[in-house]
């Protein structure tokens, strides 16, 4: 029984926990939800909702498609940089969604979960735009399970009010000079601290007492 209620853990045939949630961190239904919520309390991946909301949603949007996208992936590299402080990020995304549950979310998976606990606990009392960041950890482990096929392929007939993830997708360019940029400043950071362990393990290593007398010896001649 018990491999049986592991083995459907988070998929719709599990009566007791959401699958929503479990799959996108995020449920239209909130807390009046039939199923268990079960928020994580270690995970590699943070979720910062209702931050990003793309203005060619608005009916009286003016801007053209080329400055709807400058302004995303300034607010895209905004996060990006403020969230490698906390260590290394492995994949980062934002819905283009407009249900309540999903609009804006920016989720980012961390390398390690430690650091995505520290970026949880620094962005709830940080703002962005004067407006309060809230942020908490994810189940979402695999965003693929999370995004909808069909908006992929350009066929979701639910539009933003699709249940998964549509994802808005940054500059090609920009994303890869994010990640190396990233990459060269880890591969820095690890030399600095192998430098400093040297020097701390070279500071603390015991004199040598045969070496120590033949100062002293060569002191008085």
């Amino acid at each position: 029984m018990a491999t049986y209620l592991a083995s459907i853990y988070g998929t719709e045939k599990d009566k007791v926990n959401c699958s929503f949630y479990f799959k996108i961190g995020a449920c239209r239904h909130g807390d009046r939800c039939s199923r268990k919520h079960v928020k994580p309390n270690f995970s590699q991946t943070i979720l910062v909702p209702n931050v990003y909301h793309n203005p060619s949603h608005d009916q009286n949007c003016q801007l053209s498609k080329q400055e709807i996208q400058e302004d995303f992936d300034n607010i895209y590299e905004d996060f990006f940089v403020e969230l490698a402080k906390y260590g290394e990020i492995e994949d980062m995304h934002v819905c283009d969604n407009i249900g309540d549950h999903l609009v804006g979310n920016i989720y980012a998976r961390f390398k390690y979960e430690e650091d995505a606990g520290n970026a949880v606990e620094s962005l709830n009392n940080r703002f962005y735009a004067g407006r309060p960041l809230w942020a908490e950890l994810s189940p979402v482990t695999d965003f693929r399970e999370a995004c909808c096929r069909q908006y992929e392929n350009s066929e979701c007939t639910r539009g933003g009010l699709c249940n998964f993830m549509h994802l808005k997708s940054a500059d090609r360019n920009l994303k890869r000079e994010l990640f190396a940029s990233q990459k060269n400043y880890q591969r820095e950071k690890r030399r600095e601290e192998r430098h400093r362990d040297r020097s701390s393990h070279s500071s603390a290593a015991p004199e040598d007492p045969e070496a120590h007398s033949h100062r002293e010896s060569s002191h008085h001649v």
